[in-house]
């Protein structure tokens, strides 16, 4: 197994325990939504700390339910990651093909016929 597939291994094996240890282990089993994201668990701090807290701003839409939100929110993390995947595949082209320019350009042309 070569160095990169090593790493490569390890790495997913971290990511696969980072999500399934807090699951297995049963973190959060005394609260009443475990795994909220922060933003829920800030609300709840300011309003047990300050109940009479009015917010600045509202939002400009609020999604109908939990699940809209969460496919949102799945929608945008795809976007961004087609977004990043195209970039760097673009960079990595760009530089595979220099490569090969430069690789190429160092040979002479041959000769044309006709001439």
């Amino acid at each position: 197994m070569s160095r990169n597939a090593r790493i490569n291994t390890l790495l997913l094996l971290v990511v696969v325990a980072l999500a399934v240890l807090p699951l297995a282990l049963g973190l959060g089993d005394h609260k009443e939504e475990p795994f909220t994201g922060a933003d829920a668990q800030a609300e709840a701090a300011i309003t047990e700390n300050a109940p009479d807290y009015e917010p600045w701003f509202s939002p400009l839409y609020e999604p109908p339910s939990g699940e809209v939100e969460s496919a949102l929110f799945s929608l945008q993390a795809a976007l961004g990651a087609g977004v990043l995947a195209y970039y760097f595949g673009l960079r990595r082209g760009r530089r595979q093909g220099e490569e090969r320019a430069g690789a190429g350009g160092a040979a002479e042309p041959p000769a044309a016929s006709g001439e």
